[in-house]
């Protein structure tokens, strides 16, 4: 099984640093775990990214994309390129992320 080497762009760590940071103001600890836990499911991906679908949206090349829901909350974007995986977005779900989709 092929292994793919994953990497997180600077706008998708930042995505990420937000996010702790909101839930940190209301549970440090909730924070904590999140982040863990989102840092796993972003590993996850060295091994058969392709296993997600493709994401659709209007400013988006079609199949260039692929997208990963985490714990029902958290959307991951990530595209696969020359034996690797590079993670772009992480948007919470809660909020309102149209931009994206429009």
């Amino acid at each position: 099984m092929q292994k793919y080497k994953v990497e997180i762009s600077d706008r998708a760590k930042n995505m990420l640093v937000v996010n702790v940071r909101l839930l940190a103001q209301k549970n440090p600890s909730a924070a904590r775990n999140m982040k863990i836990r989102l840092l796993k499911t972003i590993r996850s991906l060295s091994t058969m990214p392709e296993r997600n679908p493709f994401f659709s949206g209007e400013f988006f090349p079609p199949n260039k994309y692929h997208k990963m829901v985490d714990d029902n909350r958290y959307l991951l974007l990530y595209q696969i390129r020359d034996g690797k995986v590079y993670v772009d977005y992480i948007i919470d779900g809660r909020q309102d992320y149209s931009w994206l989709v429009r």
